[in-house]
């Protein structure tokens, strides 16, 4: 692959800047994984675009990553280049009617939360805590059992890179448990989001409920991907495992959570390979006490 061309390209490109043999464990909350050829970071869409396409040219492989936060990264790293999207995919637009935000897919959830408590908007009280980009959030479908990001989605922007701009209504899109019918070759650039008007002092109490659930039952403060399995049907993935007995069980540096069992941490030393050696182990002792083969939920990217 054209890698060296690549870099020459890519290096007097604006709006772009391009890292060679970036750590990617400074890049996913599990402060795991080795060098990507390359770090892109793209500032507006037709950095991106140009992007795309000298990678392309090259056959160099590339992946979008938003705030890996859901993200496992091998230990030898990735063979292509990373692209994170950068300032124009940052912004928060309020339309006319206040209630109405346009959010580019870089927004920081966290943020977009945050924002919609200040303006006195409700809807998204139930991401209060949940970590990532808005476009990851939109991509899995983010949110609880009950309350969904889909539910809000009024438009969702992506580029092809065969054919470029799409826009597609909410009403189009499938939105399921942890996913949505969004093409995966097609990065995602912005939503437009349908929000409520209410009481802050409302806003806020029913954030802090949620908080505070989560600060009981999952271990936030800890180097982790979130929930590492889909819950089956009708199940509870970490009531499974954790009825295998494989709370506290670790490889490593990297430990079945005591607090939640379908949370894989690093106790601050952990590889990728004890995280996918335990992630493998759960599998395994789950098929063969209940014969349910588990679906990941954290995405793997170099093995």
């Amino acid at each position: 692959m054209g890698l060296f061309n690549a870099v020459m390209a890519l290096s007097g490109m604006i709006d772009t800047d391009v890292i060679e043999d970036e750590r990617l464990a400074r890049h996913t909350s599990y402060r795991i994984g080795g060098k990507a050829d390359l770090f892109v970071t793209c500032h507006s869409y037709h950095a991106l675009r140009r992007a795309v396409a000298v990678l392309d040219r090259e056959q160099v492989p590339w992946v979008i990553i938003g705030k890996g936060s859901n993200l496992l990264v091998a230990d030898g790293g990735y063979r292509g280049a990373v692209i994170s999207l950068g300032r124009e995919f940052q912004r928060t637009v309020v339309a006319d009617d206040g209630c109405t935000l346009t959010v580019g897919a870089g927004v920081m959830f966290a943020r977009l939360v945050n924002d919609a408590l200040s303006r006195s908007l409700s809807g998204l009280e139930f991401a209060v805590g949940i970590p990532g980009s808005v476009g990851g959030a939109i991509s899995m479908n983010a949110g609880t059992r009950t309350e969904w990001i889909g539910s809000l989605v009024e438009d969702v922007v992506t580029f092809d890179p065969a054919s470029g701009i799409k826009h597609y209504a909410g009403s189009e899109i499938t939105w399921g448990y942890r996913e949505c019918s969004l093409p995966r070759n097609e990065i995602i650039l912005e939503c437009v989001l349908k929000l409520k008007p209410a009481p802050k002092a409302d806003i806020r109490e029913r954030m802090e409920r949620y908080l505070t659930r989560r600060k009981r039952t999952q271990p936030m403060g800890r180097a982790s991907c979130g929930s590492v399995f889909r819950n089956p049907p009708d199940a509870s993935v970490g009531k499974l495992i954790e009825d295998c007995g494989l709370k506290g069980f670790s490889i490593g540096g990297a430990e079945v959570s005591p607090v939640h069992a379908n949370f894989i941490v690093n106790n601050g030393t952990a590889s990728a390979d004890d995280v996918a050696a335990v992630i493998r182990h759960v599998h395994g002792k789950v098929r063969e006490a209940y014969g349910i083969e588990l679906r990941p939920e954290v995405k793997f990217l170099g093995f």
